[in-house]
């Protein structure tokens, strides 16, 4: 299978190499370096590069460049047929009409069979002559369950090897699923998802050019092997393919765990992961998607959203925190924001002496460190930014407006951190909006999400989702091993 090497993977002039997410240090023996020049040119000719590649696709470091629909191992052709549909679905007729118009025009050659799960609608005739028209199969549940429950009376009756799980509300575009397909030449691959964008009808409504402009299923444009804690932590099922014989693999029940109302997706996910399965996202298929035209439904399906993360949590202990803190980086954070610059260049300088020390004993130069190390600096200040507009936002509210003449520095402290995330994120996206209405409205929408989690957490007196966890060293100890192949690498964590 071709590959490619991740945007962000450097490539430093010692040879080392350092990426993937969470980012870590590869020092490489010269047979470990002939594999790799083989990986940088994308193509895969010998057992010692495919190892090699395993091991930099598992870290993030390289990617499979997708093939479209695989051949049979025996006749050589195209296979057909392998792909069954399944799209739950709870009234939203209009919306079922056209997810499943694209689905007919796109012309699906690995499609078999498209089910449409019933759940329990109020208006299930609608469903149904909508379903009949497009020539697919129902399934009618009599009881709503939610969206992993319908899912689940799908694949009792799947036959075919891989499953396409695709929400009504999502506009799928033509070849998706043939384009997907070929990642499963991978014996070890679970699921691949494509990017979610924004999509429908033109926005009449301020909440609707916002959601277009800020979709909530968007995981950005760069391909990942998804695992928990890194760049793409999780997989939405609004549009994924999936191994039906991995769903049978997985820690529990098979399938998705209906106790879950939301967040059976990520569960799904980390259980997959959990079992040593691989999951992928391909941000170079698209598929659109439509979010709530009203602020009320919007900030209702965020809070929604939101409520699942304890019990994520109790599920997947530590893969639910909503921030990494690592002690030089915050502690710079924290100084520039209290107006100390003297502290900030100290703790700076710590972290860069105590990450200077580590690379010397793995062997490695420490001369372009300064541009990573104010690079993290950079993230952490967003990051904590995002985490107070999230679970902090009524406090830094008050601080800013309860602070006297005394303490206006702890007041515009309090403001600069909550409202540069959405600047920053108005100067990249640049949305039809005006940057004082889009701050306000990114606070919302995060406010909303983060009330949700707290309302899930205190509900089940699990308060670890909305607790940022802590990291004292910017570079993890070295490990070394002894490369028997390129493919053992010494490693830095």
């Amino acid at each position: 299978m071709p590959v490619e090497l991740d945007p962000e993977t450097v490539i430093k002039p010692d040879g080392t190499v350092f990426g993937g997410s969470p980012a870590r240090l590869f020092r490489l023996n010269p047979a470990g370096q002939e594999a790799f020049s083989q990986l940088r040119s994308g193509v895969v000719g010998t057992a010692a590069a495919a190892s090699l590649g395993r091991r930099f696709s598992d870290a993030g470091l390289v990617h499979p460049r997708r093939q479209g629909l695989p051949e049979d191992a025996e006749q050589r052709q195209p296979r057909n047929g392998v792909v069954t549909v399944v799209i739950p679905v709870r009234d939203r007729a209009a919306e079922l009409d056209r997810c499943l118009t694209g689905l007919a025009a796109s012309t699906q050659r690995a499609v078999a069979e498209v089910l449409v799960v019933d759940d329990a609608s109020l208006d299930p005739q609608a469903v149904a002559d909508v379903t009949r028209r497009h020539g697919a199969r129902l399934i009618v549940r009599t009881a709503n369950g939610g969206p992993g429950r319908a899912r689940n009376n799908a694949l009792r009756q799947v036959q075919t090897p891989l499953v396409a799980f695709l929400d009504s509300d999502c506009l799928p575009p033509a070849g998706w699923i043939d384009d997907l397909v070929g990642h499963f030449d991978d014996p070890l691959l679970a699921v691949v998802a494509p990017r979610i964008v924004a999509a429908g009808r033109d926005a009449q409504t301020f909440a609707e050019r916002f959601s277009q402009a800020r979709p909530v299923l968007d995981l950005g444009g760069l391909p990942a092997r998804v695992a928990p804690l890194s760049r793409v932590s999780y997989l939405p099922t609004a549009a994924m393919l999936l191994r039906r014989a991995a769903l049978e693999d997985v820690s529990g029940k098979p399938g998705f765990d209906e106790a879950l109302r939301y967040g059976e997706d990520v569960d799904l996910v980390w259980r997959l992961l959990e079992a040593g399965w691989r999951v992928r996202y391909d941000p170079s298929v698209e598929i659109g998607h439509e979010d709530p035209a009203q602020w009320k439904s919007l900030l209702r399906r965020r809070f929604a959203y939101g409520t699942s993360a304890a019990q994520l949590d109790r599920r997947h202990p530590g893969k639910v925190a909503p921030l990494v803190m690592v002690a030089a980086p915050v502690s710079t954070v924290a100084a520039l924001l209290a107006r100390r610059p003297f502290l900030a260049a100290v703790t700076f300088a710590a972290g860069y002496g105590d990450s200077l020390l580590a690379l010397k004993k793995a062997g490695t130069s420490g001369d372009d460190l300064l541009r990573p190390l104010a690079i993290g600096v950079r993230e952490t200040f967003f990051g904590m930014g995002r985490w107070t507009s999230q679970f902090a936002l009524p406090v830094a509210l008050a601080v800013a407006l309860l602070s006297g003449r005394k303490h206006r520095g702890r007041a515009l402290a309090a403001l600069t951190l909550v409202a540069a995330p959405p600047v920053r994120e108005w100067l990249r996206v640049r949305p039809d909006i005006d940057p004082v209405r889009w701050t306000g409205a990114v606070l919302l929408d995060d406010a909303a999400y983060g009330a949700g989690v707290w309302a899930g957490s205190v509900r089940s007196r699990h308060l670890r989702a909305v607790r940022p966890s802590w990291k004292w060293r910017l570079l993890g100890s070295v490990t070394s091993a002894k490369p028997a192949s390129p493919a053992k690498p010494a490693e830095k964590n």
